[in-house]
């Protein structure tokens, strides 16, 4: 996959890379990165010379039919481990688990403390607990990762991606092994979350956000349901206001109609002259 698919992103997109020299060349590491477009778990993994393993929901290594097959084929290929994301708490759960048997293996585990996509481009509160009973339990380091500009590339709900150059900086790592053995203090996991939110968002120039992304999501959701009836609700009116209308002008239409019938046939009613006048 580093050839098939990492060689010709970096040939087509020739991604900008500052901090290379901040991911150890060998033992484990935690990549946290920003969130910002489907193709930043290949962007990454594409400019490092190391295997790069990120969880992604199961329904992409379940599908059914040859394209089932295939995208579960490229994905495994890629370095994605499934999560089954039916159980908020066993998602979590199974994505720790899976973290930490990958970091056991000394090797580099990729994750997006916000997780889930950002909807605006704008960096969200990152959720304690993966990240950071991932890295106390493991004793890893975290290194903090910004993403730039890759949603401008491929924006949600877009199939093809605009060339354009994304970058990449990758930031000095971050030690936490002073809080091993804390791993289910819910104000250490608060406290070591928010100092590598801190240290990304200074990497990537975002305006933070002091909410989750999902609540974000839903709050951009509703606005757009309200818009969307608030419109219909507007066309609605509209067309009872032009109903209205056109029944006054008929109405209207009518009653000069009876108004001229009225006066014709009180002329013709009136009685004439010996001239017929």
């Amino acid at each position: 996959m580093k050839v098939s698919v990492g060689g010709p992103l970096k040939l087509a997109f020739r991604p900008w890379v500052e901090g290379l020299e901040n991911v150890p060349a060998e033992g484990p590491a935690i990549l946290a990165s920003n969130h910002l477009s489907f193709s930043d778990s290949f962007f990454l993994p594409a400019v490092l010379d190391r295997k790069v393993t990120f969880i992604a929901k199961a329904e992409y290594f379940t599908t059914p039919g040859i394209k089932g097959r295939l995208t579960a084929a490229f994905f495994k290929g890629v370095g994605q481990l499934p999560v089954d994301r039916s159980g908020a708490r066993g998602a979590g759960e199974a994505a720790i688990k899976s973290g930490i048997e990958v970091l056991e293996r000394g090797e580099l585990f990729g994750i997006y403390p916000e997780g889930t996509r950002s909807p605006d481009g704008r960096l969200y509160r990152g959720k304690p607990g993966g990240l950071a009973r991932v890295t106390l339990a493991t004793g890893a380091p975290v290194i903090p990762v910004a993403m730039i500009d890759t949603e401008k590339i491929q924006p949600p709900g877009k199939v093809i991606p605009k060339l354009m150059r994304p970058g990449i900086r990758i930031g000095k790592p971050l030690d936490f092994t002073r809080y091993q053995g804390m791993e289910h203090d819910r104000f250490v996991l608060r406290a070591v979350t928010d100092e590598v939110m801190y240290e990304i968002m200074k990497l990537s120039g975002q305006e933070y956000v002091d909410m989750y992304a999902t609540a974000a999501k839903r709050q951009i959701a509703d606005a757009a349901k309200a818009e969307k009836q608030a419109g219909k609700e507007a066309e609605k009116a509209d067309r009872a206001a032009k109903a209205a209308l056109a029944k006054a002008e008929l109405d209207q239409a009518e009653k000069e109609r009876a108004e001229k019938e009225r006066a014709e046939k009180e002329r013709a009613e009136e009685p004439q002259d010996e001239n017929g006048r």
